[in-house]
């Protein structure tokens, strides 16, 4: 049987499922009939010391949008940390750079919080509206294209809709079905990802020490019986991750200890490691006529700033008001228009953070004397510059 959809989102991760509650939200009449398909089944919860590997540095601008869909309040309930601080510092000379929430006269920079923690409480807010449809756990195999978008699934179900969304993730296999151009290369590194539990309190900031093999970052999570605990990114080139996996917990803790320098005191233990490859992808269009990508589907980039699902949920902002738009002036909604002023708001800023996180990574993996020294200098003048740094930190939190 064919069922006939006007809305199909691919992806009930975290960007997809919160663009689904923010285009149901808008749906005063309910009059929408939107399918959310998600490939994975089994929804996780993390308790205590047990903390969900992935974590996401949420700025003020995705607290506001998850806000504004009813959610946040829940999220903060279940597990969040509120950081203050952030210091970064050059791990090849004597340079850093510390900012704080005071500069900008905010209480916070942003949140650490669980990604399991913020998909379940979407997931608790999508039952609340019943214009929504949770098909799972099934996966996209076929695309077709007339009038209307034909989507196949695995259980032998297909699907048409006026507007197909891919959220699926950086390897979406909407994106490929529909044969979307990408420019993409390796950047050379893996991510370790893990929690780890420290010696010293992390003084609720977020550290970050940029050394040649790339950038380690420690952000901080909730205490827990009077424990410390922080969430860990190392992202390192291929051959130091893959030795680093290879390492026992005792002999893995001491060396993440000695790259970072020791800042919290004696890495106490670690839980599982996790490695991911890291890819820069970005889509050369987001947009063709009833189907557009959001997210990592569209951009993919280093988690060397945490920006990644603070873009996408930018993207989920954008291309929720202007089907708001369309609804309110009665526009159908594979009126090609809408994706046009989605693109337009979002691609150009998109690709600016990119090449951003592209230059840091270069700059800071160049081995020349020469730039090590100009970059500390750089480092030590802008620290000084309290101006410049509020600039930066409203850029960061989504404020500017």
């Amino acid at each position: 049987m064919t069922q006939d959809y006007d809305i199909i989102i691919v992806g009930a991760g975290l960007v997809g499922a919160t663009l689904a509650c923010a285009i149901a939200q808008q749906d005063s009449q309910a009059s929408l009939r939107i399918a959310l398909i998600e490939a994975g089944s089994d929804e996780q919860h993390f308790s205590g010391t047990d903390f969900d590997p992935r974590v996401v540095a949420l700025t003020q601008a995705s607290q506001n949008l998850l806000t504004q869909i009813g959610v946040w309040e829940k999220i903060v309930a279940e597990r969040a940390y509120a950081y203050r601080e952030m210091e970064v510092w050059d791990g090849e000379g004597t340079a850093n750079i510390h900012f704080s929430s005071a500069e900008v006269r905010q209480s916070h920079l942003g949140h650490i919080v669980e990604n399991s923690v913020i998909v379940n409480a979407l997931r608790e807010q999508l039952a609340q509206y019943s214009q929504i449809q949770l098909i799972q756990p099934v996966k996209v195999i076929g695309l077709t294209r007339n009038e209307m978008t034909r989507v196949e699934l695995d259980n032998g179900a297909m699907l048409t809709t006026q507007l197909l969304i891919a959220a699926d993730g950086a390897h979406s296999k909407v994106r490929e079905l529909a044969e979307f151009e990408t420019r993409e290369w390796d950047y050379g590194h893996k991510a370790i990802i893990t929690t780890v539990q420290t010696e010293l309190p992390h003084q609720s900031t977020a550290w970050q020490r940029f050394m040649r093999t790339g950038p380690l970052a420690f952000l901080p999570l909730p205490e827990v019986d009077k424990k410390h605990f922080c969430s860990i990114v190392w992202s390192a080139e291929h051959e130091l991750a893959d030795e680093l996996m290879r390492l026992d917990d005792a002999e893995f803790c001491t060396r993440l200890g000695f790259a970072f320098e020791h800042k919290l005191g004696r890495i106490v233990c670690s839980a599982e490691r996790f490695a991911i490859p890291l890819r820069q992808r970005h889509a050369k269009t987001y947009i063709q006529p009833h189907i557009v990508l959001v997210g990592d589907a569209a951009h993919n980039i280093h988690p060397l700033a945490g920006q990644g699902v603070n873009l996408g949920l930018l993207d989920v902002a954008a291309l929720a008001q202007e089907i708001s738009r369309a609804l309110e002036r009665g526009i159908p909604l594979d009126d090609f228009s809408i994706l046009r002023r989605y693109q337009r708001q979002r691609l150009a800023g998109n690709l600016i953070m990119m090449s951003a996180m592209e230059a840091f990574k270069r700059l800071f993996g160049n081995q020349s004397l020469m730039i090590t020294w100009l970059r500390n200098s750089g480092i030590r003048q802008l620290n000084s510059l309290t101006a410049l740094k509020k600039i930066i930190v409203n850029a960061a939190m989504g404020l500017h």
